[in-house]
């Protein structure tokens, strides 16, 4: 099989079995329900995870594919408000992920917070979210990946996102009111404000 054949099968369990987690919970849902969910034979699904928790790995990542994938395209010459904004806004059919997708990531990141090995399954999305930031700010710094202050800041700027991812999941899963959302330029500065905090302004400003 093809890696990415392979990907887009675990992706397709990954699916399935995030639907069962949310409706039924985690306890109640076994490998053999999301075998006979997507089609496939139990065996089938232990070939590809080493566990049913870990199901849920390919469908949280897509929780910061977006966002990544706006980050990796930020030019020197944008400040990160200006560049979040405008990528966002332009996104439109283009976005990197479906928003069935995005929305089951929410809930599963929601539900990792009762759910010990779905937690497991988000924080390790957040480190593939240092791990690029790291890329990112390194690039505009002009310094190596492993540079203590890079990592540094990159830490700080994926523990913001993180925190903003979970209280947007959050209010979205419980029907809050939204208005504050609704305003894409207006999520976008949030965003950029907390990063440029985060960091101590040092990530956020156009570079030469």
């Amino acid at each position: 099989m093809s890696e990415q054949r392979r990907a887009r099968l675990r992706l397709e369990i990954s699916r399935e079995a995030a639907r069962l987690f949310w409706e039924q919970g985690v306890a109640a849902t076994s490998g053999d329900q999301i075998a006979e969910a997507v089609g496939l034979s139990t065996r089938t699904i232990w070939r590809h995870f080493r566990s049913k928790e870990s199901c849920a790995e390919p469908i949280v990542m897509r929780g910061v594919v977006t966002l990544l994938s706006v980050l990796r395209s930020w030019p020197p010459q944008s400040s990160l408000e200006d560049h979040l904004a405008t990528a966002l806004a332009g996104l439109g059919d283009k976005a990197p992920v479906d928003l069935a997708d995005e929305m089951l990531a929410m809930k599963m990141i929601r539900l990792a917070d009762t759910e010990p090995p779905l937690r497991t399954a988000w924080l390790m999305a957040c480190d593939r979210t240092e791990q690029e930031m790291c890329v990112i700010i390194g690039g505009r710094l002009g310094r190596p990946v492993d540079d203590l202050e890079v990592r540094m800041h990159a830490a700080a700027a994926a523990g913001v996102v993180r925190v903003l991812d979970e209280h947007i999941g959050a209010a979205i899963l419980a029907d809050a009111d939204l208005t504050e959302f609704a305003d894409l330029r207006a999520v976008s500065r949030r965003y950029a404000h907390a990063i440029r905090t985060a960091t101590g302004g040092v990530v956020g400003d156009p570079v030469a």
